[in-house]
């Protein structure tokens, strides 16, 4: 079996260096020509995962034909905004058979889709299997080889049950799902979640507040989720509640890490402007305020976030106002 990753940044290529220790052969693509010479001499990604060298078993390229041509599986680790271009590109290089895993965590801003729908409208018919992996997983500890759980979501049992068993070693231990749906969206909504705890975390509003976000934010995430036909257990597992807990309380959380930055003062183009990679939750803030407006399903937490991240509202009256929300059962 061959894999190919298709993506240069810090995900990307923690996922390579993993499967490559692993002895899988996997060919990694990475668009952007400095970091690809760079990772190609000096054998690893010194932008994005400086000291993180890439086993044998991976081999980098420039051209996503040559990546993509005979592996088994590939998967795509790009951030949500550029899945489209990227995946009408590979559009033409893949083969039938070929599975096709995404690695993204985010909502397209423009559609609202979901990345296996969007793969699902751009890649040509056949009897290709469209699959998630996702769960609580910073790139740097996967590459150093720390432990670390994940699911892999796919409507084909039997596909997902062997890619199980091959991406699964020491330091990394894959569970199987079939909620493609569930999977997707808990991945990507809990990065909005995670800056609502930055800003309370900014703010000095202690460990209780945080608390009460993660979980009221988890309720929001179920609620949407099962609206649009996820299964409710999906929410309590790897893909919720554990990469909920890891975004919100991690340092190397970069949608954390907006919001910290928020709640001490500062303003979002600054933020961003100095960020080397792309915080996810900032476009899939707009993604998710805007699906749970079409689905009429309420998310406080999410609303307020969209308000201080595009409406300018201030952090401390967001918070503010969601504790003087009316009072309910739980």
């Amino acid at each position: 079996m061959k894999a190919c990753v298709i993506g240069g940044g810090a995900w990307g290529s923690a996922f390579a260096i993993h499967l490559g220790r692993l002895g899988l052969p996997t060919r990694l693509w990475i668009r952007e020509p400095e970091i690809f010479e760079a990772a190609r001499r000096d054998r690893e990604n010194s932008v994005f995962l400086p000291g993180c060298e890439f086993p044998a078993a991976v081999t980098i390229h420039d051209d996503p034909t040559e990546a993509v041509d005979g592996a088994s599986s590939v998967f795509v680790a790009v951030p949500s905004q550029h899945c489209r271009k990227i995946y009408g590109r590979l559009a033409g290089c893949l083969a039938p058979e070929q599975a096709v895993v995404s690695l993204t965590k985010g909502i397209e801003k423009s559609t609202l889709k979901r990345m296996t729908e969007l793969m699902a409208e751009l890649f040509p018919p056949g009897p290709r299997t469209l699959a998630v992996l996702s769960g609580p997983s910073f790139s740097r500890e996967v590459a150093e080889g720390h432990p670390t759980a994940l699911v892999l979501a796919s409507s084909e049992a039997d596909w997902a049950r062997r890619w199980q068993r091959l991406i699964s070693g020491p330091s990394l231990r894959v569970y199987a799902s079939r909620d493609v749906i569930g999977v997707e969206l808990a991945g990507a909504l809990k990065n909005v979640i995670a800056v609502a705890a930055g800003i309370s975390d900014g703010l000095g509003f202690g460990h209780n507040a945080r608390a009460s976000l993660l979980t009221r934010g988890l309720a929001e995430i179920a609620r949407l989720g099962q609206r649009l036909g996820a299964k409710p257990g999906t929410f309590a597992g790897l893909a919720g509640m554990g990469d909920l807990v890891l975004t919100c309380t991690g340092h190397l959380s970069r949608n954390r890490r907006v919001g910290l930055e928020l709640g001490a003062g500062r303003r979002l183009g600054d933020i961003v402007g100095e960020m080397k990679a792309v915080a996810e939750g900032l476009p899939t803030t707009v993604s998710a305020y805007h699906l749970a407006r079409r689905e009429g399903v309420e998310v406080p937490i999410i609303e307020q976030v969209y308000a201080v991240l595009y409406r300018g509202k201030d952090p401390r009256r967001a918070l503010a106002d969601l504790m003087a929300r009316v009072l309910k059962d739980e």
